[in-house]
């Protein structure tokens, strides 16, 4: 469980780090890393998606917070 939280997260700051530089540069990163190739981009941009979700779903099942007051 550990790990696959551990690699959503990974997924998520790549994907985050690939959408400050097209927000403050105009370059897109992400589409340069999947070699101008639409099929793996848009499968990037698929698992970013659900590694949002798996990470929500972590949040919301584990409250990892709640003994934090």
């Amino acid at each position: 469980m550990r790990i696959s939280a551990a690699a959503c997260v990974i997924i998520l700051i790549v994907l985050g780090i690939c959408g400050g530089v097209y927000a403050f540069s105009g370059f897109d990163l992400l589409l340069f890393l999947c070699f101008y190739d639409a099929t793996a981009f848009r499968t990037a941009l698929g698992a970013g998606f659900v590694s949002a979700l798996y990470a929500l779903y972590a949040l919301v099942a584990f409250r990892p917070f709640r003994g934090l007051k």
